[in-house]
C-alpha cells in the first residue's frame, strides 16, 4: 500500500483525533494557567502553609514522570475512592485533562515565579509609594511586566503540553496517536501512518510557534513604546 493511499484512508480518522488533541490541550492549558498562577502566588506568600503546599505540589509533579501521573489519576484515584464505598470513575478525556492541567500548572508556576522575580524591585516600591496596596500593585504593575518576560517560556510549555497529550493514547483517549494505532492495528501500515501523524504535529506546532512569535513581538514592541 503506497503512502498516498494510506494518507487518503487514515486522514479522516486522524483529523478527528487531532480535534480531540486540540480540545484537551486548550482546556488543560486554560486550567493550568490559573492553577500555575495560584501556585506561584501561594509559593511567594509569607504564609508557610500556603508556601509549603505550593512547593510540595511542584516538587511532586516535577519529580515524577507524566505517564505515572496519568495512570495514578485514571487508574489509581478511582480505585482508591471505590474502596471507600463510593462509585467513582473518570473518562479518559477527564483524566487526561486533569493530569495535563496538574502537570503544566506546576511548570507554569515556576515560569510565573521567575517572571515576577525578574521585575525590578523598584517597580513594587514605586507602586507602593503611589498609594497602591501590595495586592493592587502586584496586579496592575508587576504581573503585566512579568507576563511579558514569561512569553517565550510559556510558549515552550504550551508546545510541551500539546506533545504530552499524545501519551493519553495509553488510556484510550481517542486523540491523534490513538486513532493512528487503531488504523495500524487493522492494516499494519506503521511507517506511513506514524509519518503522517508526525507531519500533522509538525504543522500544528509550527503554526502555534508562529502565533506565539507574533504575540511576543507585539508585547516587545509595546514595551519599547
Amino acid at each position: 500500500m503506497d503512502f498516498f493511499k494510506v494518507f487518503v484512508e487514515v486522514f479522516p480518522s486522524l483529523l478527528k483525533g487531532l480535534g480531540v488533541t486540540v480540545q484537551v490541550t486548550v482546556i488543560s492549558l486554560t486550567i493550568a494557567c490559573l492553577l500555575g498562577m495560584t501556585a506561584c502566588l501561594m509559593g511567594m506568600s509569607k504564609s508557610w502553609v500556603l508556601s509549603g503546599i505550593s512547593k510540595i505540589y511542584v516538587w511532586i509533579i516535577r519529580g515524577t514522570p507524566f505517564i505515572v501521573q496519568l495512570f495514578i489519576v485514571y487508574f489509581g484515584i478511582p480505585q482508591f475512592i471505590q474502596q471507600l464505598g463510593i462509585n467513582f470513575r473518570l473518562t479518559s478525556f477527564q483524566a487526561s485533562a486533569i493530569t495535563l492541567s496538574l502537570n503544566a500548572g506546576a511548570y507554569l508556576s515556576e515560569i510565573f515565579r521567575g517572571g515576577i522575580q525578574a521585575v525590578p524591585v523598584g517597580q513594587m516600591e514605586a507602586a507602593r509609594s503611589l498609594g497602591l496596596s501590595h495586592g493592587r500593585a502586584m496586579i496592575k504593575v508587576i504581573l503585566p511586566q512579568a507576563l511579558r518576560i514569561c512569553i517565550p517560556s510559556l510558549g515552550n510549555q504550551f508546545i510541551i503540553t500539546l506533545k504530552d497529550s499524545s501519551l493519553a493514547a495509553t488510556i484510550a483517549l481517542t486523540e491523534i496517536v490513538y486513532m493512528g494505532k487503531l488504523y495500524v492495528g487493522r492494516t499494519m501500515q506503521s511507517f506511513a501512518t506514524y509519518m503522517i501523524i508526525g507531519l500533522m504535529y509538525l504543522v500544528i506546532i509550527t503554526i502555534l510557534t508562529k502565533i506565539l512569535n507574533v504575540i511576543e513581538r507585539r508585547f516587545a514592541h509595546g514595551t519599547e513604546g
